[in-house]
Formats: structure tokens, C-alpha cells, sequence
């Protein structure tokens, strides 16, 4: 019996610890992007990195997206003769919902375990170490660019996934299945609200923060993680770990920012 309560007591110091190590971290990185000096071409590189090159994903993901709401939309609604609510049922559920959670899933699994993986291999080959001795802050030259560029392109990405997905419903609703064109777009423009809007730009921001934050901590303390360790497969392990926790922290969010904003 006592095993099971030194198992639990054990697992409980170990989740405060990690939550203190990565509150320590977030804290660490906020400081340094308020320090000077401040440049800007390792965040235009790194926004190139996290956002110009995940949009040809946005738009595949966003495109299809987009049709399946417009296809199963159609159909539930013609059940109940609305059809010409497709376009505000599409449009709302794509901004305040699908267009920031899936735009930031794809975004983690493209950006966030590269992030993870290089930050990780950097501390596993004692590169972060060797910018210690070299007095360069590793927060102020690695994770405040990451943070940052992270912060610009999830509400970009998600934009971009939106309109995607609006004519990825104009084409399936309107010109495969024969909704009125005209219902379409007046319903989303008569029901789409600043306040929708508002909910996705909060959402994205949030999500953009998350996922920078939670990659670059577990590659930064790949040596101390629990089932990360040196090696290569300490940097796989630590790697999928941020993916989970990543998707698992979008999701739990999304709820408390919907909650609290509605």
C-alpha cells in the first residue's frame, strides 16, 4: 500500500516540477524578447520557417476542411429545408473553431516537432551549452525569435485556412450540390460577427504561443525530461512527447478560451 502512495506522491512531484521548469521557461523567454537589442531578421527567418512554409499545408487542410463541412452541411440541413443556411454554418464553424485548432495541428506536426528536434539535438550535442560559455544568451539568440515568429504566423495561418474553407464550401455546397449562391454568402455576411472573429484571432494567438513554448522547453530540457535522456532516441521520445502535449494543450484551450468568451 505504501508502494502505491510513493508512486502517486512521485508522479505529483514530478508534474509540479515540470510545471515549475516550464513556467521558469516562458518567463525566461518573455524577458529576453523585452531586452534589448532587437533584431529583426531572425524573426522574419523563422516566420518564414513556422508560417510561409506550412501554408501549402494551411491550404490543402483548409481546402478539404472546407468541403466536408459544406457536404455534410448540405445534407443535415436539407433534412430540416435550410439550405440557405450553409454559408453562415460553414463560415462560423471554420472561424470560431476548425480554422484555428486544425490550422495549429497541422502547424505543430510541420513546425513544432522541428522545433523540438532542433533545440533538442542542440543541447544533446552541448551546442546550447557551448553559447553559455561563449556569454550569448540562449533564450535571447534561439527561443525569443521562435516565440515571437510563432505569435505572427498562427493568425496568419489561420486566415488563410478560413478563406480556404469558406470556398472549399462554396464549391462543394453551391456549385456541386446547387445551394442558392446568393443565400450563401448574404447568411454568412448577415451572421458572421466581430465577436466570431475576435474568438479566432484570441484563439491563435494563444495556440501560436503554446505550441513555440512547449517544443522549444522540452528540446531545452531534453536532459532532464523523464523519457527523453541523451541520444537519439532521448530526442525521438522527448519530440513526441511535445507533439502530444502540444495537440492535448490546443484542445484543453479552445474549450477555455471558448468558455470564457462566449
Amino acid at each position: 500500500m505504501l508502494k502505491v502512495f510513493e508512486k502517486i506522491g512521485d508522479e505529483c512531484l514530478y508534474f509540479l516540477e515540470q510545471a515549475g521548469r516550464m513556467g521558469i521557461f516562458l518567463g525566461a523567454c518573455l524577458v529576453s524578447i523585452l531586452r534589448p537589442p532587437y533584431k529583426i531578421f531572425p524573426i522574419v527567418r523563422q516566420v518564414q520557417f513556422i508560417g510561409a512554409k506550412s501554408v501549402f499545408v494551411i491550404l490543402f487542410t483548409g481546402a478539404f476542411t472546407g468541403m466536408v463541412l459544406g457536404l455534410q452541411g448540405y445534407y443535415t440541413l436539407s433534412k430540416f429545408g435550410s439550405e440557405g443556411l450553409l454559408g453562415s454554418a460553414v463560415a462560423l464553424s471554420l472561424i470560431r473553431e476548425l480554422g484555428p485548432v486544425v490550422a495549429a495541428l497541422m502547424v505543430i506536426g510541420r513546425a513544432g516537432s522541428a522545433i523540438c528536434a532542433e533545440i533538442g539535438i542542440m543541447r544533446n550535442s552541448e551546442q546550447i551549452d557551448a553559447l553559455e560559455c561563449m556569454a550569448v544568451d540562449p533564450f535571447k539568440y534561439l527561443m525569443a525569435p521562435k516565440l515571437v515568429a510563432g505569435v505572427i504566423s498562427m493568425p496568419l495561418l489561420t486566415f488563410i485556412f478560413d478563406v480556404v474553407g469558406i470556398l472549399g464550401g462554396y464549391l462543394i455546397g453551391v456549385l456541386l450540390l446547387g445551394a442558392s449562391e446568393g443565400n450563401y454568402f448574404q447568411n454568412m455576411y448577415t451572421s458572421v460577427e466581430w465577436a466570431d472573429i475576435r474568438m479566432g484571432v484570441v484563439k491563435s494567438l494563444v495556440f501560436g504561443l503554446l505550441l513555440v513554448w512547449i517544443a522549444a522547453a522540452k528540446g531545452y530540457n531534453l536532459h532532464l525530461e523523464r523519457n527523453g535522456g541523451f541520444g537519439a532516441e532521448g530526442v525521438s521520445r522527448t519530440t513526441t512527447d511535445a507533439v502530444v502535449l502540444s495537440s492535448v494543450s490546443v484542445l484543453v484551450w479552445d474549450y477555455l478560451i471558448s468558455a470564457i468568451l462566449l
